[in-house]
């Protein structure tokens, strides 16, 4: 598969007055799944360890019906200094349209400072699913059966 072959999907994008200059969300390589999103704070913004703020993003989307956006933490944001979003996966609805934005938290031991334009978290936009519940007395077996929490592996 390469870029050429990926699935289009147009999706109308404002941007607010905090947004004023800084990039519209982006892939940053061909064939990544999820695009960047950046800070649009005013002023620098240290966040101290156990802390959490919510970030501007500067942009609100119109996300076509039977779509969702999925906001996920950057990994090298998490594992380089504990910088991670309260409610990871975030989900956004096809029928909001107010801002973006970010629920960060700082599960790291030090300081962080969070600087206009930083790319602080991913957007993916999947496709939903509609669920009809198709009520049972009881459900087929398979070989992991009820076994929960941990007992897939060896």
């Amino acid at each position: 598969m390469n870029a050429d072959t990926l699935i289009r999907l147009r999706v109308p994008i404002t941007v607010l007055p905090e947004g004023e200059g800084l990039p519209l969300p982006e892939y940053m390589s061909p064939l990544a799944a999820g695009m960047d999103l950046c800070a649009a704070v005013a002023a620098d913004f240290t966040l101290p360890p156990g802390a959490r703020t919510l970030v501007p993003c500067g942009i609100r989307i119109a996300l076509p019906e039977g779509f969702e956006a999925q906001i996920r933490p950057r990994s090298g944001l998490a594992l380089r200094h504990g910088i991670t979003l309260v409610n990871a996966p975030g989900t956004i609805d096809a029928d909001y349209r107010g801002p973006i934005q970010l629920p960060v938290i700082n599960l790291g031991q030090e300081p962080y400072t969070i600087h206009r334009g930083d790319r602080l978290a991913q957007l993916i936009v999947a496709p939903v699913v509609r669920v009809e519940w198709e009520l049972q007395d009881d459900l087929d077996d398979t070989a992991r059966g009820e076994r929960g929490f941990g007992h897939t592996g060896r």
